[in-house]
C-alpha cells in the first residue's frame, strides 16, 4: 500500500503527466453526461421496456454496454462510438484488397492522415444509415407511440438524425482529443467507461437477489467476487500473452559490410507473435451472426425445426446458442488474425533490415515459419478466446447469476475492459519510467520495455 501512494505521489509530482490525466478525465465526464441527454421530442419514461430487453444481452446488450446506457436512454450519444469502429474495421480491410489504400499505408505519416480522413466521411454515411434506422426500430423494440412526443414526422426525423449524427462525430472528437492531450488510447477509454457504468447497476441487483431473497447469502456472493478476479487474471494472460520470435541482426562495420558470424553479429531481439492477435473482433462478428439461426428458423414457418431453431438461438445462455457462438468465434479468429497480421510483410522488412531468424532462410521460408507459428498458437488462442466468451452462460446455468451482472464474466466486456486498462496502466509507466521513477507494476512482464514488432 505505501508503494501504491508513493506512485500516485510520483504521478502527481510530473506535471504533465497530471494535466493529462486532468483532460482525460474532464472529457470522459464530458462523455458520460452526454449519455443522459435524451433526444428532444422522446419521452425518457417510456423508454422501461428497451432497458429491459437490452439487459438480457445479444447484440441489443453490448451495444447498450458500449455506449454505457445511452443506447436505450435514446440520448444524442444513442449510437455511441460503434459507427467508427465499423468503419475503422470496413478500411482495414478494404485497405488488404484495394491498391490505393495499400498505397495510403505505405507512406507514412501523410498516407495515415488520409486513411483517418476517409475513416471518418465513411463514419458520418454509417450514421446516417444507422440514426434513422435506430429511431424507426424503437418501436419494434417495444417502445410505445406515446413515448414519441412530437409525433414521428419529418421535422422530427430531421433533427433526430442530425443530432444522432453530431453525437456520434462528437464522441470521435472527444476520443481523438483524449489520444492527443490525455492517456491512452481514446476510443477503447470511451468503450470502457460505457462498459464500467452497467457494473455498479449490475452488481447491486446480484447482491440484492442473493442477499434479500436468500438466494446463496453472503457466501455466495464472495465467490462470485473470488471467481470474476480468477477470470479476470485469465483475460490479462490471453491479452499479454505472446511467442517470442528470436531475430539475429547483423552488425554493420564502418566500412558498410555485414558481419553475419553468431559469435560478432549485432543484437538479438525478438518479433511477438500475440496468443490472441484478433482481440474482440471475433466475438463482435459471431455475435453479430447469431441473428440468422431465428431468422432461419422463422422461414421454417410453424413447424416443429422452426420453433425449435427460433427457441433455442433466442437464447444467449442457452446450450446450442452458446455451442455455435463458440465455433463461430474460433472460425473468425483464424479468418480475421490472416487477414491483419501480414507475416509475408514482416518477412520481407525484416529482410530489407538485414535481420534473420536463426535456422531460417530468408524471404518465402520466412514468412511460411512464422504462418505455421501463428496458425499453432492461434488454434489455442480461439480455444482460450471462445471459452471466455461463452463463460457467463455457464455461471447463468450453474450458479443462478442474474444475467446483467453474469455479462461481467467473459466476452466482449471483460476482454475490452482489461485490454484497455493494460494499455493505460503501460502508457503511465512510460511517463513515471522516463523520469525515473517506479512504475504503477514493480515486477512482470508489463514492466519491460516492449520489443517493436517488425
Amino acid at each position: 500500500m505505501k508503494k501504491f501512494l508513493e506512485t500516485i505521489i510520483n504521478i502527481y509530482n510530473i506535471d504533465e503527466l497530471r494535466q493529462r490525466i486532468g483532460i482525460t478525465l474532464f472529457l470522459l465526464l464530458v462523455y458520460r453526461l452526454g449519455a443522459q441527454i435524451v433526444i428532444p421530442g422522446i419521452d425518457s419514461v417510456q423508454l422501461a421496456s428497451l432497458a429491459e430487453r437490452a439487459d438480457g444481452g445479444g447484440l441489443l446488450g453490448i451495444l447498450n454496454a458500449f455506449t454505457g446506457g445511452a443506447f436505450t436512454n435514446a440520448s444524442v450519444f444513442a449510437l455511441g462510438i460503434m459507427p467508427y469502429i465499423s468503419a475503422s474495421i470496413v478500411v482495414q480491410l478494404m485497405g488488404i484488397a484495394i491498391p490505393y489504400l495499400q498505397k495510403l499505408q505505405k507512406e507514412g505519416e501523410s498516407g495515415r492522415k488520409t486513411i483517418n480522413q476517409i475513416t471518418r466521411w465513411l463514419t458520418i454515411a454509417i450514421c446516417i444509415v444507422q440514426a434513422p434506422a435506430y429511431l424507426f426500430g424503437l418501436s419494434a423494440l417495444g417502445v410505445p407511440d406515446s413515448a414519441f412526443i412530437l409525433g414521428r414526422g419529418p421535422l422530427f426525423l430531421f433533427s433526430s438524425v442530425t443530432i444522432l449524427v453530431t453525437g456520434t462525430i462528437f464522441a470521435m472528437w472527444l476520443g481523438e482529443k483524449i489520444t492527443d492531450k490525455g492517456i491512452g488510447n481514446g476510443i477503447s477509454l470511451l468503450i470502457m467507461v460505457g462498459i464500467i457504468a452497467n457494473l455498479p447497476l449490475s452488481f447491486t441487483q446480484e447482491f440484492i437477489s442473493r442477499v434479500s431473497e436468500n438466494n446463496g447469502g453472503m457466501m455466495l456472493i464472495l465467490i462470485e467476487l473470488v471467481l470474476w478476479i480468477i477470470i479476470i487474471l485469465l483475460s490479462i494472460l490471453l491479452v499479454m500473452a505472446v511467442r517470442q520470435i528470436p531475430v539475429q541482426y547483423a552488425r554493420r562495420t564502418a566500412g558498410g559490410t555485414s558481419i553475419q558470424n553468431n559469435s560478432f553479429a549485432g543484437s538479438r531481439q525478438y518479433i511477438p507473435l500475440k496468443l490472441n492477435a484478433s482481440g474482440v473482433m471475433p466475438i463482435i462478428f459471431a455475435q453479430a451472426l447469431m441473428f440468422a439461426p431465428v431468422y432461419l428458423g422463422s422461414l421454417f414457418g410453424n413447424s416443429s425445426f422452426g420453433q425449435w431453431m427460433q427457441s433455442e438461438f433466442s437464447d444467449i445462455f442457452g446450450l446450442w446458442y452458446n455451442i455455435l457462438f463458440g465455433l463461430l468465434i474460433i472460425i473468425f479468429t483464424f479468418f480475421y488474425t490472416a487477414m491483419t497480421v501480414p507475416t509475408n510483410k514482416m518477412s520481407d522488412d525484416l529482410k530489407r533490415s538485414g535481420g534473420f531468424i536463426p535456422g531460417i532462410r530468408p524471404g518465402n521460408d520466412t514468412s511460411n515459419y512464422l504462418d505455421n507459428i501463428m496458425t499453432n498458437i492461434t488454434f489455442p488462442g480461439s480455444l482460450y478466446l471462445a471459452a471466455i466468451a461463452v463463460f457467463p452462460a455457464l455461471v447463468v446455468k450453474f450458479m443462478g447469476m442474474q444475467q446483467g451482472w453474469a455479462l461481467f464474466y467473459g466476452g466482449t466486456s471483460l476482454l475490452i475492459m482489461v485490454g484497455v486498462a493494460i494499455d493505460t496502466i503501460q502508457q503511465v509507466n512510460s511517463y513515471l519510467l522516463n523520469r525515473h521513477y517506479d512504475g504503477l507494476m514493480k515486477t512482470g512482464k508489463n514492466r519491460r520495455t516492449i520489443t517493436p514488432t517488425i
